[in-house]
């Protein structure tokens, strides 16, 4: 039996452990419950201990558990929010702006215009990052910092009225030895800071990166946002429902 407050009390504790190393308060630094291939009842009980923010893979995994939550997602209350972290296809870009939160996978200016759409048609400004590949890793989503593509994305934003921009998401290669994570979460400060001052316009207030077994290297890089799932709920299960 997974003792998930016993988890967040140890995930808490290295979270201050590396801010406190980093020179950097506790608040700066937000933690997302990543719960996809998680049931709703681990969701609200993980919400019951403090957690606020939680991470999905899968549009159509959340969208099954979307209305079940909705008591803890009203809009009066608004106990939790949730974000889609995995990749977006385009064909699923209205039912990810009507089931989640924020995005914070975008990556391609095509994607932004069908979320734009989908957003303006629902009334909502939805908040996005831009997702950036600074993994050499082919399994690994997200834009190639120097690429054209990025460009565009990054001049075409401002003028798309449904999104708000807050930030950046990457995720580091998988396995690699610290000095490789340090220097990947150190390029998506870097590249951050260069964006921030070519398109002021855009915000960059938010650098999500780290997860389980790499965080404090993240927070010690300037992460603001840490995504967090099987410190917190234990070894998951493969998912096998809809995509």
């Amino acid at each position: 039996m997974v003792n998930i407050a016993e988890n967040l009390n140890t995930v808490e504790q290295a979270i201050a452990d590396a801010c406190r190393r980093a020179g950097r308060r506790r608040e700066d630094v937000e933690l997302m419950a990543v719960s996809k291939t998680y049931p709703v009842d681990t969701i609200a009980e993980a919400a019951g201990l403090g957690l606020t923010l939680f991470g999905e893979n899968r549009v159509q995994e959340f969208a099954g558990k979307a209305a079940q939550l909705e008591p803890l997602r009203s809009r009066s209350e608004r106990l939790i929010r949730v974000h889609l972290i995995g990749h977006l296809q385009s064909n699923k870009a209205a039912k990810a702006a009507e089931v989640f939160d924020a995005v914070d996978s975008l990556d391609s200016l095509r994607l932004a215009r069908r979320l734009d759409e989908a957003a303006g048609k629902l009334g909502k400004r939805l908040p996005v990052l831009v997702e950036v590949k600074l993994s050499p890793e082919e399994t690994k989503e997200g834009l190639q910092p120097e690429s054209r593509e990025a460009e565009e994305l990054f001049e075409a934003l401002p003028d798309l009225g449904n999104l708000e921009m807050c930030g950046l998401m990457t995720i580091a290669p998988w396995g690699a030895d610290e000095q490789v994570t340090h220097t990947c979460f150190r390029s998506l400060r870097e590249w951050r800071d260069g964006w921030a001052a070519k398109y002021p316009r855009l915000r960059f207030d938010v650098l999500s990166m780290g997860m389980s077994g790499d965080f404090p290297l993240a927070i010690a890089e300037g992460a603001t946002r840490i995504r967090v799932g099987t410190a917190i709920f234990g070894k998951r299960a493969p998912y096998t429902g809809p995509q």
